[in-house]
């Protein structure tokens, strides 16, 4: 068995490393310079919204042993819309940093892997296919996976992000959900430490979303970050982003091609992240290369994700501002705390479902 995995990423490097610890070494090989060469941000982990309602974290560690350090656990989460405000608060999830840093998640995850990464490498599937027995496709997004299969797109979005200085509490993220500055989108802020923060505006980019100024909703946006922040923020770096594309491919695996992370579809639409999905789609594709387990069975959980999540980000965009005003005054009650707390429910997976019927 000759194993080709195509990209260093979230889910090459979790299939790279479930290969290796059983004794088989997979050749890596990524076009970019490095391990996580692009722009820094910060992501959340929030187990509430997994399919598994569980700590990910100890779920890597002790059942695949995949070891990562968050940046910080999260014990707020603060949600803004146009006129209300409300906290939720205990042990909610967890923050970690993506991109050209040493502590972001795919530089953790390198620095596990003894097999050598190919760099810069102008390797393409066609080429692959001639030397190896098995190829993981893990390049990031579907440009592969189309000429090979049907894949389902949901939605594009636009996205801009920047750095921020300032002062944060580092276990608190925040959220906006308004249509006047993310219209059927959301705006977010997550700290990187105590004096830096990620703030990012996102909205799919519908048909009439053409209309949109990006530059005047960044502006609002960051008028209100810096109002509910009560700060004079600075921007010390900048993205953006457009025709970021979610979606779903029809198989996990055809022959001996996987599909895994962003070639299979494992962001997930309601808030735009996909780590767990991501990783345990790689750790699935090298469990059936080991004789282990069948990938098309294992990642019927990573589309049920998909699906849910699908279905509560179209619930969140048939709510104008006063739906939305409604919703953060209930997520801010007792009953909503304790329900975002039990670990022994997949909130996720129950919203879905009751919400299928109208928007599955």
């Amino acid at each position: 068995m000759k194993i080709a995995i195509m990209g260093a990423g979230l889910s090459g490097l979790a299939c790279a490393l479930t290969l290796e610890k059983n004794g088989l070494t997979p050749t890596v090989f990524d076009n970019r310079r490095c391990v996580g060469d692009r722009f820094v941000n910060g992501e959340i982990l929030l187990p509430m919204l997994e399919q598994s309602f569980s700590d990910p974290l100890v779920r890597l560690s002790e059942v695949y042993g995949i070891y990562l350090q968050p940046t910080n656990n999260i014990t707020a989460l603060t949600l803004h819309s146009e006129n209300k405000t409300a906290q939720l608060t205990g042990q909610l999830g967890f923050i970690n940093l993506r991109g050209r840093v040493e502590t972001s998640f795919e530089s953790q995850l390198a620095r596990q892997l003894k097999t050598k990464i190919l760099f810069n490498s102008t390797y393409d599937y066609t080429a692959l296919l001639k030397e190896f027995t098995h190829i993981i496709l893990a390049v990031g997004d579907f440009r592969y996976t189309e000429e090979i299969q049907r894949v389902k797109s949901s939605l594009t979005v636009t996205l801009k992000g920047a750095t921020v200085a300032g002062n944060f509490n580092q276990r608190e993220v925040a959220a906006w959900l308004d249509n006047t500055i993310a219209p059927k989108g959301y705006c977010y802020l997550i700290p990187f430490s105590g004096k830096e923060a990620n703030i990012t505006l996102a909205y799919p980019e519908y048909p009439e979303a053409k209309e949109l100024n990006q530059n005047k909703l960044w502006d609002r946006y960051f008028e209100r970050v810096c109002k509910d922040t009560r700060q004079n923020l600075r921007i010390t770096d900048q993205f953006e982003i457009h025709h970021y594309r979610m979606g779903i491919s029809d198989m996990p695996r055809i022959g001996n091609t996987f599909f895994v992370g962003n070639c299979l579809g494992t962001m997930m639409p309601a808030l735009g992240f996909g780590q767990l999905p991501s990783m345990l789609s790689g750790i699935y594709a090298a469990q059936d290369l080991l004789g282990q387990l069948n990938y098309q069975q294992t990642a019927k959980s990573l589309y049920q994700s998909y699906h849910h999540s699908m279905t509560l980000r179209k619930f969140l965009e048939s709510l104008n501002n006063a739906n939305l005003d409604t919703l953060v005054s209930l997520a801010g009650t007792p009953l909503a705390n304790r329900l975002l707390n039990n670990r022994r429910i997949s909130l996720l997976k129950i919203i879905s479902r009751l919400l299928t019927p109208l928007f599955g």
